[in-house]
């Protein structure tokens, strides 16, 4: 049995103890703790802390869930992490909002289905006890797929909107994919659908200094949802989010990002297409884009959110060029089948 020390970003500390061969994950939920966590099989990376101190066993994990580079850094997997001493570490979230909550099941139905290009679409759930849903912007839900047992996880892509009960998501159509079927050729409005959550550590903290914000393809949603909040309230730091996809028909909702624009007074974006056959301006990588300003020396909170090459190659960019952000904070997603 060995004590673990859980540091949390607001500054609280609570003390668990893990049991022979437990992980820090299971110890933690068994001490009432909700601490980052979705597939427990090493596989999405929900639950990446830092070990800042500690030895430790973890395997059984993905490349994709956990780098090579970031184990080597002392970043791991609570749900794969079995404690072999004592251990400090690192929770990316803060203790608010790690405090144990039921998530339970939440129905609702489908109240509009948007074929955003030929690669995307958007769908947009609505009902009584979706308006009772309490998200933070850049969480996101397990996603039911109507006639099976299987479940996908989406950002959400909006807050709750009042004035219909409802609360969208977006989706990138995977050929074959089990949602992407469903939604692209089954779904009708009316129909139910079913999630749970909100799941997930990236979410937009407090605003006390510029904020750089990194997008890969369909993690657009959860800066859709961000910028939303933002719109609601009023910053005076400056906001700048880089858009990135492969092909210009993954380009979607560059409208919303212009009304943001214009509605929030600091904030500015750019997107950016990698293929060289693209008809779109900006060719390339969104690392192109960055600029000393939108780093401001490290005094600046970064947010990323794509596809696992690209956070790595965001990462590399940002340790060689020698800047360490005041807080970093990045999901990885693969689009599943």
């Amino acid at each position: 049995m060995y004590k673990v020390a859980l540091n949390f970003e607001d500054g609280v500390t609570r003390f668990i103890t893990t049991l022979p061969l437990e992980t820090v994950a299971d110890a933690a939920y068994r001490f009432g703790i909700n601490i980052p966590l979705d597939c427990r099989d090493g596989a999405c990376g929900t639950c990446m802390c830092h070990c800042e101190s500690g030895i430790y066993e973890m395997d059984g994990y993905i490349e994709d869930a956990l780098s090579e580079q970031e184990a080597r850094r002392g970043y791991v997997l609570t749900c794969q992490m079995i404690p072999e001493s004592d251990c400090v570490v690192a929770v990316p979230a803060s203790s608010e909002a790690c405090i144990r909550s039921q998530q339970a099941d939440i129905h609702g139905k489908l109240v509009n289905i948007n074929r955003l290009s030929e690669s995307t679409l958007s769908f947009t759930v609505g009902g009584d006890q979706i308006r009772a849903m309490h998200f933070l912007p850049g969480q996101y839900a397990n996603v039911l797929v109507p006639g099976t047992d299987q479940r996908r996880a989406y950002s959400f892509s909006s807050m709750v909107s009042q004035a219909d009960e409802s609360v969208s998501f977006l989706i990138r159509i995977v050929p074959e994919g089990l949602m992407s079927t469903y939604m692209a050729e089954k779904a009708r409005v009316g129909e139910n659908i079913t999630l749970r959550g909100p799941f997930g550590s990236f979410y937009l903290r407090e605003i006390h200094r510029p904020v750089l914000m990194l997008a890969g393809g369909t993690g657009l949603a959860p800066f859709l949802a961000m910028l939303e909040k933002i719109q609601q309230g009023y910053s005076e730091q400056p906001i700048h989010l880089i858009y990135g996809v492969s092909h210009d028909a993954d380009l979607v909702d560059l409208d919303k990002l212009e009304s943001f624009a214009n509605a929030i007074e600091n904030f500015t974006f750019s997107a950016c297409v990698v293929s060289e056959n693209s008809s779109w301006p900006q060719k390339g990588y969104v690392t192109n884009y960055i600029e000393p300003a939108h780093l401001q020396n490290g005094d600046v909170d970064i947010y990323l959110c794509g596809p696992p090459p690209m956070v790595e190659a965001v990462n590399n960019y940002i340790r060689e060029k020698g800047i360490r952000p005041t807080s970093f904070h990045y999901e990885k997603f693969a689009a599943s089948k």
